[in-house]
C-alpha cells in the first residue's frame, strides 16, 4: 500500500538507491547517518553487513530507499559467495547506484575490481570517511576515481554528517517521478526478528577477537514477547568457548550491549550452539538467511 503527496500540486519522486565497495568502506554508516537511526550493524571488522537491507528517508516531496549491500570480495567459503551474489544483484534494477571509497585507504585493486562489476558511468562515487582522512589523502582518492568516470563525485563523512546533505538532494533531484512506496514512520525493510538477531551479531563482534566474527552467525529461536531467545552459532567446539568467555563474561557483556538497544522489558537469552563448518556448506548458509 502505497500514500500519496500531501500536496498533490507537487510532484513526488522515488526510487531506489544502492550502495556498494569493498568491506569496511562505510556504507552501513552511511545509511544509518542518511536515515537518522540504525537500520543495518556497524563494525570496524570487515565483512559485517551480510544481507541486502533497506533504509527508508522518506522527505515532504521523495523518498530515497537506501540498499546496503554486503562487501564486495574474494570469496573463499559458500558464505563468501552468497553475500557477494546478494551485493551484485542489488545493483540491478535500482535507479542509481553509488559506488561507496574509504579516502583514507589509496585507490587499490580491490576497489577497481568492485567498479568493473558495475555501470560507473551511471554511477556516482562516495568518498567517505573525510572525517579521519587528510585533506591530501581525499584529493588524491578523487583524483583516482576521476579515472572511472562516474556522473558525480561527493566526499562526505557518515560519522560527522558532513556531506549527506547535498548528496541527498541529488539524489531526490535524480528520482523519477513515482509513488511513497513505504508509510512515512517506516525506516526499514527489515524484520524486527532478524534486526535482534543482528543486533547480538553486532555486539558480538564488539567484544570478541579478530579470527572468530566470520565464524558468527545468529538466528532468533523464540519470540514470546517479551521473551527473545537468539542463538548465536559457531563452527567449532573451541569457538563456544571464546564467544562465552571465562566465566561467561563474553556472553554476558554482548547480552548487556544488546540490551541496551531494545525496549525496556525485554527479557533477551542468549544460547551458543555448534554447526561445524556451517558457512562453508550452502544449505546451512541458505537455512540460516543468507
Amino acid at each position: 500500500m502505497t500514500e500519496e503527496p500531501t500536496d498533490a500540486s507537487e510532484s513526488y519522486t522515488s526510487g531506489f538507491v544502492t550502495f556498494v565497495g569493498r568491506p569496511n568502506v562505510g556504507k552501513s554508516s552511511l545509511v544509518n547517518a542518511i536515515c537518522g537511526r540504525k537500520i543495518s550493524i556497524v563494525s570496524d571488522k570487515p565483512q559485517t553487513t551480510r544481507h541486502r537491507i533497506m533504509g527508508v528517508l522518506t522527505r515532504p516531496t521523495s523518498q530515497l530507499i537506501f540498499v546496503d549491500t554486503p562487501g564486495l570480495h574474494k570469496p573463499v567459503t559458500a558464505l563468501g559467495e552468497r553475500v557477494n551474489a546478494t551485493a551484485i544483484e542489488s545493483t540491478k534494477d535500482v535507479d542509481m547506484t553509488c559506488l561507496v571509497l574509504d579516502a583514507t585507504m589509496p585507490f587499490g585493486k580491490g576497489d577497481r575490481w568492485v567498479s568493473d562489476r558495475i555501470d560507473v558511468s551511471k554511477a556516482i562515487v562516495i568518498v567517505n570517511k573525510t572525517d579521519v582522512a587528510k585533506p591530501q589523502q581525499v584529493l588524491g582518492m578523487l583524483q583516482a576515481a576521476s579515472s572511472l568516470g562516474a556522473k558525480e563525485y561527493f566526499p562526505m563523512s557518515a560519522k560527522n554528517g558532513e556531506g549527506i546533505g547535498p548528496l541527498v538532494d541529488y539524489l531526490a533531484a535524480s528520482m523519477p517521478e513515482g509513488p511513497q512506496y513505504f508509510p512515512n514512520d517506516e525506516v526499514s525493510d527489515l524484520p524486527e526478528e532478524k534486526w535482534v538477531a543482528e543486533l547480538v551479531r553486532e555486539q558480538l563482534l564488539a567484544v570478541t577477537r579478530d579470527e572468530l566474527p566470520y565464524s558468527i552467525a545468529t538466528e532468533v529461536a523464540e519470540w514470546e514477547w517479551p521473551r527473545i531467545r537468539v542463538n548465536i552459532i559457531v563452527e567449532r567446539d573451541s569457538q563456544k568457548g571464546m564467544v562465552i568467555g571465562k566465566g561467561g563474561l563474553i556472553l554476558k557483556r554482548a547480552g548487556e550491549l544488546a540490551r541496551k538497544q531494545l525496549p525496556e522489558g525485554v527479557y533477551l537469552e542468549l544460547r551458543v550452539k555448534v554447526d561445524k563448518d556451517w558457512q562453508r556448506k550452502p544449505e546451512r548458509v541458505q537455512r540460516l538467511g543468507y
